[in-house]
């Protein structure tokens, strides 16, 4: 029964690691492509606390039931979909943290700005321009891992 209860906070701890990430990349986008200072911040704002309460402890909800489930399921660590899953989660998380910091950074930017009634500097863009960047590998890499999971393959 233990086996059951942490395969299904794995699954919810993915779908709240996935939903929230998406829904914080995609409030952030459509913050920076309207390109208020004051919007961008308190977008942000929002945004830095959701990945606190959310994203984060998700994380580590992924991590710690995912080597369970292997250790209980008896699986070796050698098989290929197992190697690449946890492979891919410290590639996606090697792109997240940097992510976290662009976000406070692009709040802290345009905070500045909307406070200085000043357009948003070219740091500003250069931190977005970043953090696009490693939002698309991150993105596809839980992909990868969740198609990892469900086929399993050899």
């Amino acid at each position: 029964m233990a086996y059951l209860w942490v395969k299904w906070l794995h699954i919810l701890s993915s779908t709240l690691l996935f939903g929230t990430g998406l829904g914080i990349a995609f409030y952030m986008f459509v913050a920076h492509l309207r390109g208020d200072a004051r919007d961008i911040a308190a977008t942000a704002r929002t945004l830095v606390l959701a990945d606190a309460c959310f994203t984060a402890p998700a994380v580590v909800v992924q991590l710690l039931s995912g080597l369970w489930l292997v250790q209980a399921s008896g699986i070796p660590y050698s098989v290929f979909w197992v190697r690449w899953a946890l492979l891919l989660f410290f590639v996606v998380g090697a792109c997240w943290l940097p992510v976290l910091w662009l976000q406070v950074r692009a709040r802290r930017l345009a905070q500045a700005a909307a406070d200085a009634c000043a357009p948003l500097p070219p740091a500003y863009h250069r931190t977005m321009r970043w953090w696009i960047a490693l939002g698309w590998p991150g993105f596809f890499g839980v992909l990868a891992i969740f198609w990892l999971m469900v086929m399993k393959p050899a």
